[in-house]
């Protein structure tokens, strides 16, 4: 695992996990300057909301979660309803 990693992870998903910033926080002092500017530049983020404390979901259970909400609960929703004709 490297900064540059850490950060453009928790960039693109918004989210740190605990592991990583304890990982950051443990190797600071070997960084170097480039590192440094990463780690402040993830602390700024993380204060300001940005990136989030939390564990980032697999993509298969998001695509899933996808496919049950617009797809299948649909369905079953609408199959659950009888229409009354006049």
């Amino acid at each position: 695992m490297t900064v540059g990693e850490v950060f453009l992870e928790s960039l693109s998903s918004g989210v740190i996990t605990e592991r990583e910033i304890s990982w950051v926080a443990s190797q600071q002092g070997a960084f170097v300057r480039h590192e440094e500017a990463l780690a402040i530049r993830l602390g700024r983020l993380v204060d300001e909301g940005q990136i989030n404390l939390g564990c980032r979901l697999p993509g298969r259970l998001v695509q899933h979660q996808v496919v049950l909400n617009e797809w299948i609960e649909p369905l079953g929703r609408r199959r659950g309803r009888q229409t009354v004709c006049a």
